[in-house]
Protein backbone atom coordinates (compact mmCIF):
# COMPACT_ATOMS: atom_id res chain seq x y z
CA UNK A 1 0.00 0.00 0.00
CA UNK A 2 1.26 3.65 -0.89
CA UNK A 3 1.17 6.10 2.16
CA UNK A 4 0.18 9.40 1.35
CA UNK A 5 2.49 11.21 3.34
CA UNK A 6 3.62 14.71 1.21
CA UNK A 7 6.30 16.30 3.95
CA UNK A 8 7.49 15.65 7.46
CA UNK A 9 8.62 18.64 8.72
CA UNK A 10 9.58 19.01 12.59
CA UNK A 11 6.53 20.30 14.01
CA UNK A 12 7.22 23.96 15.96
CA UNK A 13 8.23 23.80 19.66
CA UNK A 14 5.48 23.95 21.84
CA UNK A 15 5.30 26.20 24.94
CA UNK A 16 4.96 23.57 27.28
CA UNK A 17 7.93 21.58 28.80
CA UNK A 18 8.16 18.83 31.64
CA UNK A 19 9.93 19.80 34.91
CA UNK A 20 13.56 20.27 34.51
CA UNK A 21 14.61 17.56 37.09
CA UNK A 22 12.51 14.87 34.44
CA UNK A 23 14.28 15.72 31.75
CA UNK A 24 17.21 15.34 33.32
CA UNK A 25 16.81 11.84 34.18
CA UNK A 26 15.92 11.00 30.62
CA UNK A 27 18.67 12.94 28.95
CA UNK A 28 21.77 11.22 31.46
CA UNK A 29 23.02 7.84 29.65
CA UNK A 30 25.80 5.77 30.59
CA UNK A 31 29.50 7.45 30.05
CA UNK A 32 31.19 3.42 29.21
CA UNK A 33 28.31 1.16 29.10
CA UNK A 34 29.25 -2.83 30.30
CA UNK A 35 27.28 -4.32 27.45
CA UNK A 36 24.41 -3.21 25.28
CA UNK A 37 21.95 -5.33 27.35
CA UNK A 38 23.04 -4.12 31.26
CA UNK A 39 23.00 -0.15 29.46
CA UNK A 40 19.08 -0.81 28.13
CA UNK A 41 18.25 -1.78 31.32
CA UNK A 42 19.71 1.29 32.96
CA UNK A 43 18.00 3.18 30.51
CA UNK A 44 14.53 1.65 30.63
CA UNK A 45 14.45 1.54 34.48
CA UNK A 46 15.53 5.38 34.38
CA UNK A 47 12.89 6.53 31.60
CA UNK A 48 10.10 4.44 32.93
CA UNK A 49 11.01 6.68 36.43
CA UNK A 50 10.84 9.50 34.60
CA UNK A 51 7.40 8.90 32.60
CA UNK A 52 5.52 7.23 35.69
CA UNK A 53 6.99 10.74 37.57
CA UNK A 54 5.53 12.64 34.42
CA UNK A 55 1.68 10.89 34.40
CA UNK A 56 1.57 11.60 38.16
CA UNK A 57 2.03 15.44 37.78
CA UNK A 58 -1.44 16.81 37.86
CA UNK A 59 -0.77 20.16 35.41
CA UNK A 60 1.63 18.73 32.86
CA UNK A 61 0.29 15.14 32.08
CA UNK A 62 -3.10 16.30 30.50
CA UNK A 63 -1.55 19.22 28.37
CA UNK A 64 1.40 16.57 26.91
CA UNK A 65 -1.36 14.01 26.10
CA UNK A 66 -3.42 16.53 24.56
CA UNK A 67 -0.66 17.56 21.87
CA UNK A 68 0.61 14.60 21.40
CA UNK A 69 -2.96 13.38 20.80
CA UNK A 70 -3.34 16.58 18.29
CA UNK A 71 -0.16 15.22 16.60
CA UNK A 72 -1.31 11.78 16.01
CA UNK A 73 -4.82 12.92 14.84
CA UNK A 74 -2.58 15.14 11.90
CA UNK A 75 -0.53 11.87 10.85
CA UNK A 76 -3.79 9.90 11.08
CA UNK A 77 -5.35 12.50 8.58
CA UNK A 78 -2.12 12.37 6.15
CA UNK A 79 -2.39 8.89 5.60
CA UNK A 80 -4.47 6.80 3.63
CA UNK A 81 -4.53 4.06 6.06
CA UNK A 82 -7.33 1.50 6.51
CA UNK A 83 -6.42 -0.48 9.10
CA UNK A 84 -4.21 1.30 12.12
CA UNK A 85 -2.71 -0.93 14.93
CA UNK A 86 -1.79 0.30 18.60
CA UNK A 87 -1.58 -0.45 22.01
CA UNK A 88 -3.44 -0.64 25.58
CA UNK A 89 -1.41 2.32 27.35
CA UNK A 90 0.08 1.34 30.62
CA UNK A 91 3.12 2.91 32.77
CA UNK A 92 2.15 6.31 32.21
CA UNK A 93 2.19 5.73 28.24
CA UNK A 94 0.45 8.11 26.25
CA UNK A 95 -3.25 7.06 25.52
CA UNK A 96 -4.08 6.77 21.92
CA UNK A 97 -8.07 5.19 22.50
CA UNK A 98 -9.90 8.62 22.39
CA UNK A 99 -7.57 9.90 18.91
CA UNK A 100 -8.60 6.78 17.51
CA UNK A 101 -12.16 6.60 18.08
CA UNK A 102 -12.31 10.54 16.49
CA UNK A 103 -10.43 8.69 13.48
CA UNK A 104 -12.41 5.18 13.29
CA UNK A 105 -15.75 7.25 13.47
CA UNK A 106 -14.65 9.25 10.24
CA UNK A 107 -15.24 6.13 7.89
CA UNK A 108 -17.35 3.22 8.52
CA UNK A 109 -14.59 1.77 6.39
CA UNK A 110 -11.24 2.15 8.71
CA UNK A 111 -10.65 -0.32 11.25
CA UNK A 112 -8.26 -0.25 14.82
CA UNK A 113 -6.66 -3.33 16.46
CA UNK A 114 -5.44 -3.90 19.29
CA UNK A 115 -1.96 -6.70 20.29
CA UNK A 116 -2.53 -10.00 21.71
CA UNK A 117 0.44 -12.11 22.97
CA UNK A 118 -0.30 -15.90 22.10
CA UNK A 119 2.81 -17.00 23.63
CA UNK A 120 6.13 -16.31 25.07
CA UNK A 121 7.85 -16.55 21.87
CA UNK A 122 5.49 -15.51 19.13
CA UNK A 123 5.13 -12.21 17.24
CA UNK A 124 2.33 -10.34 18.33
CA UNK A 125 -1.13 -10.66 16.43
CA UNK A 126 -3.43 -7.53 15.68
CA UNK A 127 -7.22 -7.87 16.98
CA UNK A 128 -10.23 -5.39 15.80
CA UNK A 129 -10.98 -3.05 18.57
CA UNK A 130 -13.36 -0.20 18.72
CA UNK A 131 -14.97 1.96 21.53
CA UNK A 132 -17.74 -0.16 22.64
CA UNK A 133 -15.69 -3.23 22.18
CA UNK A 134 -15.84 -6.24 24.45
CA UNK A 135 -12.72 -6.92 26.51
CA UNK A 136 -11.12 -9.59 27.92
CA UNK A 137 -7.77 -9.87 30.43
CA UNK A 138 -4.91 -11.07 28.40
CA UNK A 139 -1.34 -12.01 29.20
CA UNK A 140 0.40 -9.57 31.81
CA UNK A 141 -2.79 -8.38 32.59
CA UNK A 142 -3.49 -6.19 29.70
CA UNK A 143 -7.24 -5.59 28.50
CA UNK A 144 -7.09 -7.29 24.93
CA UNK A 145 -10.76 -7.65 22.32
CA UNK A 146 -12.66 -10.08 23.45
CA UNK A 147 -13.52 -10.93 20.12
CA UNK A 148 -11.12 -13.51 18.09
CA UNK A 149 -11.02 -11.03 14.86
CA UNK A 150 -6.99 -10.87 13.75
CA UNK A 151 -6.62 -8.65 10.96
CA UNK A 152 -3.30 -6.88 8.97
CA UNK A 153 -2.42 -3.70 9.74
CA UNK A 154 -1.26 -1.32 7.26
CA UNK A 155 -0.09 1.42 9.83
CA UNK A 156 1.65 0.57 13.77
CA UNK A 157 1.63 2.96 16.52
CA UNK A 158 4.48 1.05 18.65
CA UNK A 159 4.80 2.41 22.45
CA UNK A 160 8.48 3.62 23.44
CA UNK A 161 10.00 3.58 26.52
CA UNK A 162 13.02 5.36 24.54
CA UNK A 163 14.12 6.11 21.12
CA UNK A 164 17.22 8.04 19.42
CA UNK A 165 17.51 10.62 16.14
CA UNK A 166 17.92 7.41 14.47
CA UNK A 167 14.75 6.75 15.36
CA UNK A 168 15.69 3.16 17.22
CA UNK A 169 13.36 2.34 19.86
CA UNK A 170 13.72 1.01 23.31
CA UNK A 171 10.53 -1.11 24.55
CA UNK A 172 10.19 -3.01 28.06
CA UNK A 173 12.93 -5.93 26.98
CA UNK A 174 10.24 -8.98 25.86
CA UNK A 175 11.26 -8.60 22.24
CA UNK A 176 7.72 -8.90 21.13
CA UNK A 177 7.96 -5.66 18.48
CA UNK A 178 10.87 -7.02 17.33
CA UNK A 179 9.59 -10.68 16.05
CA UNK A 180 6.60 -9.10 15.17
CA UNK A 181 8.04 -6.00 12.69
CA UNK A 182 10.59 -8.96 11.58
CA UNK A 183 7.27 -11.31 10.57
CA UNK A 184 5.02 -8.99 9.13
CA UNK A 185 4.94 -9.60 5.53
CA UNK A 186 4.52 -6.78 4.03
CA UNK A 187 5.55 -4.58 7.16
CA UNK A 188 3.32 -1.56 7.93
CA UNK A 189 4.46 1.97 8.21
CA UNK A 190 5.84 2.07 11.81
CA UNK A 191 5.17 5.09 14.01
CA UNK A 192 6.61 5.32 17.38
CA UNK A 193 4.94 6.91 20.22
CA UNK A 194 6.25 9.10 22.88
CA UNK A 195 6.58 11.86 24.85
CA UNK A 196 10.33 13.77 24.50
CA UNK A 197 11.18 13.19 27.77
CA UNK A 198 11.48 9.89 26.15
CA UNK A 199 14.52 10.96 24.22
CA UNK A 200 18.18 10.06 24.34
CA UNK A 201 21.50 10.83 22.53
CA UNK A 202 21.89 7.18 21.26
CA UNK A 203 20.64 4.23 22.15
CA UNK A 204 23.17 0.83 21.97
CA UNK A 205 22.33 -0.99 18.90
CA UNK A 206 22.23 -4.43 18.46
CA UNK A 207 21.84 -6.98 15.18
CA UNK A 208 18.10 -7.49 15.36
CA UNK A 209 17.35 -3.59 16.24
CA UNK A 210 15.50 -2.04 13.41
CA UNK A 211 14.44 1.91 13.13
CA UNK A 212 11.06 2.59 13.30
CA UNK A 213 9.74 4.88 10.22
CA UNK A 214 8.63 7.90 12.12
CA UNK A 215 9.10 8.80 15.73
CA UNK A 216 5.64 11.32 17.28
CA UNK A 217 6.23 13.34 20.40
CA UNK A 218 3.98 16.21 21.61
CA UNK A 219 6.18 18.71 19.92
CA UNK A 220 6.77 17.03 16.51
CA UNK A 221 7.90 14.42 14.38
CA UNK A 222 11.54 12.43 14.05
Amino acid sequence: MQHCFQNHPFASLMHARTPRKLWMTALLTPASPPTPALDKASLRRNLLATRQALAADAAQAPHLNALLGEQLARLLSEHCAACVGFYWPMAGEFDARATLAAWLAGDPGRQAALPVVSSRDAPLTFHVWHPDAAMRMGRYNIPIPAADHPVQTDLLLVPCVGFDAARLRLGYGGGYYDRTLASLQPRPYTVGLAFECARVAALPREPHDVPLDLILTETGRY
